[in-house]
C-alpha cells in the first residue's frame, strides 16, 4: 500500500449514520490489522465521544491540525481499540471558516497534514475522515485530501435527495482539486426489513446507483444506538448483534474496493 488510504464519510444530511460508520468500520478494520485514524473533523465532536475521548481531555485536536499546523500523529490519541487511533475534535471547529478563509490554501489544508507528513504514512494504513452534515470548508478539505468518499445514506423517504448535489461537489473537486477522488461506495443504514418504505429505498438506490451501492445494508438495530453512550464501538459493545455483523461485512467489502481502486 503506498501511502495510507484517506476515506472521507460524508454526506450533508444529518442523522444518516455518518458517525456511526467512522466509528464500527474504523473498529473492523482495526480488528484485521490494520493501523487505522479516525479524523474527527465535526464540531460536534460526536466519533470522540463515541470512542470514550473526555470533552475536557482533548488537548489538540483537529483544530490544531487545521489551523495551527499540530502534526496529525502529535494530535493522535489512542482509544480503548487496539490499532485504532483519533484525532478528536473540539467545538472550537465552528468559527473555522472564518479563520481560514482568507488564506490561500484553505481547501488544502487538510491534504497537507495527512499527506506531506511523513510519520502519517509510516504509522496508518487508513485514515477515515468523519465529515460535519454540511458541504462546508471542512467537508471540501476532506475531501481534497482523501482517496475516496463514502457515503452513508440512511433507508427513508427522500434518501435520495441530496444525493446528486454530494455527488456533483465530488465531480467539482475532482476536476478541480483533487483528479484522484474516487466514490469508494454508497452504504445503506437504518434498514427495517419491517417497513415497505426500507425495501422500495433500498430498490430505488440500487437502481440509481448500480454497483456504487454496497451489498451490505446496515439494519436499524438497538444495541448501535446504545453503543456510543457507553464511550463503545458497537463491535466491542455486543460484536454478536446484527449491527455489528453487518459493519464487519461492510469491511471485508471496503477493503476488496479498496484494492479494485488501487489496482485501477
Amino acid at each position: 500500500m503506498n501511502g495510507p488510504r484517506i476515506i472521507a464519510i460524508a454526506n450533508q444530511k444529518g442523522g444518516v449514520g455518518k458517525t456511526t460508520t467512522a466509528i464500527n468500520l474504523a473498529t473492523a478494520l482495526a480488528a484485521i490489522g490494520e493501523t487505522v485514524l479516525i479524523m474527527d473533523i465535526d464540531p460536534q465532536g460526536n466519533a470522540s465521544t463515541g470512542l470514550g475521548i473526555d470533552r475536557n481531555n482533548r488537548p489538540l485536536s483537529s483544530y490544531d491540525v487545521l489551523v495551527n499546523g499540530t502534526s496529525v500523529v502529535d494530535a493522535s490519541v489512542a482509544t480503548g481499540v487496539p490499532n485504532l487511533y483519533l484525532v478528536p475534535s473540539t467545538l472550537d471547529l465552528l468559527g473555522i471558516e472564518m479563520e481560514i478563509a482568507p488564506q490561500k490554501d484553505r481547501i488544502q489544508r487538510l491534504r497537507k497534514a495527512l499527506c506531506d507528513d511523513r510519520r502519517v504514512g509510516e504509522k496508518f494504513t487508513y485514515i477515515l475522515i468523519d465529515c460535519p452534515p454540511s458541504l462546508n470548508l471542512l467537508t471540501l478539505n476532506a475531501m481534497g485530501a482523501a482517496t475516496s468518499v463514502l457515503v452513508p445514506l440512511q433507508c427513508e423517504f427522500l434518501a435520495l435527495e441530496g444525493l446528486s448535489q454530494l455527488l456533483e461537489t465530488v465531480k467539482q473537486v475532482r476536476a478541480g482539486l483533487n483528479t484522484s477522488l474516487e466514490i469508494q461506495g454508497i452504504v445503506l443504514t437504518m434498514f427495517d426489513g419491517r417497513n415497505n418504505l426500507s425495501s422500495q429505498v433500498v430498490a430505488d438506490v440500487r437502481a440509481f446507483m448500480g454497483d456504487k451501492v454496497y451489498r451490505t445494508v446496515i439494519p436499524r438495530n438497538v444495541r448501535i444506538s446504545e453503543a456510543p453512550s457507553f464511550g463503545k464501538p458497537a463491535l466491542l459493545y455486543d460484536l454478536k448483534c446484527s449491527g455489528s455483523q453487518a459493519y464487519l461485512a461492510l469491511a471485508s467489502e471496503v477493503i476488496q474496493r479498496e484494492r479494485k481502486l488501487q489496482a485501477a
